[in-house]
């Protein structure tokens, strides 16, 4: 038996009863809780018994109005009051709801706890049971996954910070025989944050590793086709002009060798072209068809088709020309919508919405980018929800529990 104010004995039943209301009524749950918000507007603060006996947890305890209406009657909180003809209950007007600042929400978290070690299948009733002689608590929020199942660790809300501090210095506490994590929710909280934080730099330096890797194994592969690929190799060198470019090379040998890739920057003297298939042969029909006399831009040229480890030598220079262009299409890949900052882009429209795409780059664009371009839309990508530890907001709900927040 337990003992109120007046000095009158509280049953155990009794004391659960009002454990239960006060908790609807109390500050934790009441500014949460949209379903009791609206009865309460409904006559002055005043609820009936015939809707309060509906919440799960309480009707579980007792229907009975009688039973419950003792047992307020013998509280010493002075939370509730009970209407004259005992059928409805309110929160006392005089201790109304704190006001939810930023120090009412600090001065709660300072007397949070951390407690991790339950098993998945045990019950609010269960840790209930377990706090019942470890100090007194406000409320206990049972911390879920998305898919609602329990996690095995709870905040529990202590009276004051000396309490929650009794409590976190218990030593080697355990629920049964499994040893329990207890920390205050302040100190778990930095931690998280910390491990979230190495975590970050850990797959960022995972993810940096596994893309050179592959990146090697590409470029490995690469050379390897490459190596394979002997003869197919032809130089050109002369008193070129400025302005040859690609597509002069294009145009002589179309028709007699499909070109691969061609190693050359406008306005230099040399370059060379990787053929398909065996770049002699392109050159025998490039110049059969031009009377022997295989120019560019009427201006003399010197074809030599590349051997041994001068090949070698160009082949190893055009891989690295096709890495630094993977690498330029992948950072054109990553797509800005706003500019420094945040702030829109420098032309568009306030309020509407921008075209974003890439800039697609064939291997016979010029160097004066004034080749056709082909745009792409981008694909936006979706963010995966993600459980946030820090204050892990409760769902809503036609009426809570205590605690739980399930019916």
């Amino acid at each position: 038996m337990a003992e109120n104010g007046n000095g009158e004995n509280m049953s155990i039943l009794e004391s659960k009863i009002c454990q239960q209301i006060e908790y609807y009524f109390g500050n934790h749950n009441l500014p949460r809780d949209k379903f009791l918000k609206e009865q309460i507007k409904l006559d002055d603060g005043w609820v009936p018994l015939e809707v309060m006996i509906k919440f799960n947890r309480l009707s579980r305890l007792s229907k009975d109005f009688d039973v419950i209406v003792e047992a307020l009657r013998k509280s010493k909180t002075g939370l509730m009051e009970i209407n004259e003809d005992k059928t409805k209950i309110r929160r006392s007007p005089n201790k109304p709801l704190p006001e939810l600042n930023d120090q009412y929400k600090a001065a709660i978290k300072n007397r949070s706890v951390y407690v991790k070690g339950f098993p998945l299948d045990a019950t609010l009733d269960d840790i209930k049971e377990w706090l019942e002689d470890k100090g007194p608590v406000e409320n206990i929020q049972m911390r879920r996954t998305l898919q609602r199942t329990f996690k095995g660790s709870i905040f529990a809300v202590f009276d004051s910070v000396e309490s929650a501090k009794k409590f976190t210095e218990i030593p080697n506490q355990k629920y049964k025989d499994t040893e329990l994590i207890v920390l205050f929710k302040e100190e778990y909280c930095t931690k998280k944050n910390e491990e979230r934080k190495q975590n970050k730099v850990e797959a960022k330096a995972r993810a940096k590793q596994e893309k050179e890797e592959k990146q090697k194994q590409a470029a490995d592969a690469e050379m390897k086709s490459l190596e394979e690929k002997t003869g197919c190799l032809l130089k050109f060198s002369g008193d070129l002009d400025d302005q040859t470019c690609r597509e002069d090379l294009h145009d002589v040998f179309s028709g007699h060798g499909e070109i691969k890739w061609i190693h050359f920057v406008r306005g230099a003297k040399e370059g060379i072209i990787l053929f398909k298939d065996i770049a002699k042969e392109a050159l025998e029909k490039a110049k059969a068809a031009h009377n022997g006399n295989l120019q560019l831009r009427n201006k003399d040229v010197s074809w030599e088709v590349l051997e041994g480890d001068a090949e070698k030598e160009a082949l190893k220079k055009i891989l690295e020309d096709q890495q630094e262009l993977l690498k330029q299409k992948t950072k054109g890949r990553k797509i800005k919508g706003k500019g420094r900052g945040g702030k829109i882009p420098q032309g568009a429209q306030k309020g509407k919405i921008q075209f974003q795409g890439k800039k697609i780059k064939f291997e016979n664009d010029e160097e004066d980018g004034e080749n056709e371009t082909k745009t792409e839309p981008a694909s936006p990508k979706k963010r995966p929800l993600e459980e946030t530890e820090k204050e892990e907001p409760a769902p809503k709900q036609l009426k809570t529990e205590n605690g739980d927040g399930n019916q």
